[in-house]
């Protein structure tokens, strides 16, 4: 079996349901809010792909403004889309997502145990590939992401964190990418 890796040509990064009344209930969320943050810039300035989704926003409030003020604008932004199925791939990002025809979904956001891990099987269930940026999703109980990890990691995702997604899909340095990278993850 080939040896997943992150290639930037292939990857679409997902961040899933960074909302307003969700997130100060979640384990570190400043820390995640940091590191998500940071994905998204970095996966911006490397012009990867970027999909929002949002659990029933009427209820759970809209992205939150830390989140929401580094996605990217304009012609094609970061779709987002909203959602009340717990799994992001909903039948409108499983056609995103085939349009892009990208084959790795880079995974951050909240929560781990529940809308992350049903996206993450889902999305292995597509045909694609899975990987989850630990560092940059969490739960409301330390233990649900602890447990949540585990199972995302026995299912067949790749885990790995902020700087070793952006690394991985950077590959050297000295190159203009690397040094756009550079400043996000110092």
């Amino acid at each position: 079996m080939p040896i997943a890796r992150l290639v930037r040509e292939q990857t679409v990064l997902l961040v899933v349901d960074m909302q307003q009344k969700l997130l100060p209930l979640i384990d570190q969320h400043e820390r995640i809010t940091e590191q998500v943050a940071k994905l998204i810039r970095g996966c911006a300035g490397l012009e990867v792909p970027i999909v929002v989704t949002e659990q029933y926003p009427a209820g759970l409030g809209p992205t939150v403004d830390a989140i929401a003020s580094v996605l990217p604008m304009g012609d094609p932004g970061a779709p987002k889309f909203t959602k009340v199925k717990f799994s992001a791939c909903i039948e409108a990002m499983r056609t995103h997502l085939s349009a892009l025809g990208r084959s790795t979904v880079l995974i951050c956001g909240i929560e781990s145990h529940i809308c992350v891990m049903q996206t993450v099987l889902d999305v292995m269930g597509m045909g694609l590939v899975a990987a989850v940026a630990g560092d940059a999703v969490s739960s409301r109980q330390a233990s649900d992401h602890q447990l949540a990890m585990r199972r995302i990691s026995e299912a067949g995702a790749m885990t790995v964190s902020v700087e070793m997604a952006l690394m991985e899909m950077v590959k050297e340095a000295g190159t203009d990418r690397f040094k756009a990278i550079l400043p996000i993850i110092r």
